[in-house]
C-alpha cells in the first residue's frame, strides 16, 4: 500500500491546482533561460553565418551589430591589397523605422557586396537570393511581407524576392538584406527639400571663398549631385568582411591590418566574445537575477504547501505510530509527494512551455542543457522543501492521537 498515493487521492483536488501553479512558476524558470539563449543567438547570429575571418571596422568601436560603425568604402580595395588576403567586401547595417499600411514596418537593412555577394548563405525558405544590383531584397518572413511584395524604400520600390527564417537582430528587429548601393540609398535617404538646403548651404560656402570667385564653375558644381563632387567621399559603409588565404594564419593578417591608425580588426570569435559581453551582458546578468529569484519563490511555496499537507496528517502520522510505523515510513510520504509534485509541476512547464514560448515576442531558445539542469534544480528543491514537513512529522507523539 502506497500512502503517499492514498493521500493525494485524499487531497486530489488541492494537489492538482498546486501542481499547475506550481508548474506554470516552473516555466517561467524555463523561459528565463530561453529568452537567455535567444538574446544570445540574434546578436551572434551573422557573426555565426557569415564566412568571414576577419571584420574590419571602425577604429576602437565594437563592430556594426554593438554600435555605430563608419568606414570608407574604398578600404574594401586597400584590404584586398593585404598580403594573405583571399578576398574582402563590404557590409553595410542599419535599422530603420517605416510604415506600411498604416502600420509601423521597422527592419534592420543589411547590405550585401553585390555580385560577391548575393546571400547565398541565407537560411532560405522561399524564393532565391538576389540576382540583380536594384530594386530587390530578402526579407526575413516575421515582416510578414510575402512573396512578390512591393515595398517603397528611399523614393525606390523593392520587391521581395526571397524569405528567411530566424534572421533578427540583436535587438530583436527583423532582418532584410539588399545590395551594398541600394542599403547605401535606404540608410542616406534625405528628403528633397533637405536636399535643396543642402545643395543651397553648398552654394553659399562656396561663393564666399578666394576659388570660388575665381572660379565660377566651382560654385555652379556644387549645386550639383554630392557624387559629381570630388572633395566629397562616397557613402561609407559599416564594415569589411575578410577571408584569408587557406594556408595563412588569421592572426597574422589580423596584426597588421591592426596597425592601420584608422581601424580596427576583430576575428569572428572575438567579435562574438565583444557582442555576449557587451550587448547582452546586462540583459543575461538581470534574467539571471530574476530566475534565482523564481526558483528561490518555487521552493518556498512548496515548503510551505508540504508543511501544510504534513500539518493536515498530523493525527493519521500519529496514528501510524502508535500502530509501530518506522520513522521511514513517515519520511517516504512526505518525501514521495515533494517529489512527485516537482516532476509534474516541470511536466507541465514543459508542455505549456512548447506551446507558449513561441508566441513570445522575442526567440525563446530551450536546449537540452538547460532541461536537464532544471531537472536536477527540481529534483533538489523537492527534496529540501520536504524537510520542514518531515521535521514537523518526526516529531509527533503517537500519544497525541488521543488529543
Amino acid at each position: 500500500m502506497n500512502l503517499a498515493g492514498r493521500d493525494i487521492r485524499h487531497n486530489f483536488g488541492r494537489f492538482v491546482l498546486t501542481t499547475i501553479g506550481l508548474g506554470l512558476l516552473l516555466m517561467l524558470v524555463m523561459g528565463m533561460g530561453g529568452i537567455y539563449r535567444g538574446l544570445v543567438q540574434e546578436a551572434t547570429l551573422l557573426v555565426d553565418r557569415i564566412d568571414a575571418d576577419l571584420w574590419v571596422v571602425q577604429k576602437d568601436t565594437r563592430g556594426p551589430f554593438a554600435e555605430v560603425s563608419r568606414i570608407p568604402g574604398n578600404l574594401e580595395d586597400r584590404v584586398r591589397a593585404v598580403p594573405g588576403v583571399l578576398s574582402s567586401r563590404a557590409f553595410v547595417s542599419t535599422t530603420i523605422q517605416r510604415e506600411r499600411n498604416r502600420q509601423p514596418l521597422r527592419i534592420t537593412v543589411q547590405g550585401l557586396s553585390w555580385p560577391e555577394d548575393r546571400g547565398q548563405w541565407l537560411p532560405l525558405v522561399a524564393g532565391r537570393a538576389l540576382g540583380q544590383d536594384h530594386y530587390e531584397m530578402i526579407a526575413d518572413e516575421s515582416l510578414k511581407l510575402p512573396l512578390g511584395a512591393k515595398v517603397e524604400l528611399a523614393k525606390d520600390t523593392y520587391t521581395v524576392v526571397g524569405l528567411t527564417r530566424g534572421m533578427s537582430s540583436p535587438s530583436g528587429d527583423s532582418m532584410a538584406f539588399f545590395t551594398l548601393r541600394d542599403s547605401q540609398a535606404i540608410q542616406f535617404d534625405l528628403s528633397g527639400e533637405a536636399v535643396r538646403l543642402e545643395r543651397a548651404a553648398r552654394y553659399g560656402r562656396a561663393s564666399q571663398i578666394d576659388l570660388g570667385r575665381s572660379q565660377p564653375q566651382v560654385i555652379e558644381r556644387s549645386r550639383g549631385l554630392s557624387s559629381a563632387i570630388p572633395a566629397l567621399g562616397p557613402p561609407a559603409i559599416s564594415a569589411v568582411l575578410v577571408k584569408v588565404r587557406p594556408d595563412v594564419d588569421p592572426g597574422q593578417v589580423q596584426l597588421l591590418i591592426g596597425k592601420w591608425p584608422d581601424v580596427s580588426v576583430y576575428s569572428s570569435d572575438g567579435q562574438r566574445d565583444l557582442l555576449v559581453s557587451g550587448i547582452v551582458d546586462r540583459s543575461r546578468r538581470q534574467l539571471g537575477l530574476f530566475r534565482m529569484l523564481l526558483i528561490i519563490v518555487s521552493g518556498i511555496i512548496m515548503a510551505l504547501i508540504l508543511y501544510t499537507l504534513t500539518l493536515d496528517k498530523l493525527h493519521d502520522i500519529a496514528m501510524l505510530k502508535l500502530m509501530g510505523a518506522r520513522n521511514s515510513v513517515i519520511l517516504g510520504l512526505i518525501l514521495q509527494q515533494a517529489l512527485l509534485l516537482g516532476a509534474l509541476g516541470y511536466v507541465i512547464a514543459y508542455y505549456i512551455g512548447q506551446w507558449v514560448f513561441p508566441a513570445f515576442p522575442r526567440r525563446v531558445v530551450i536546449i537540452p542543457e538547460d532541461l536537464w539542469q532544471l531537472a536536477g534544480i527540481v529534483a533538489g528543491i523537492s527534496v529540501m522543501a520536504s524537510l520542514l514537513g518531515i521535521i514537523k512529522a518526526l516529531r509527533v507523539e503517537p500519544s497525541e492521537v488521543l488529543a
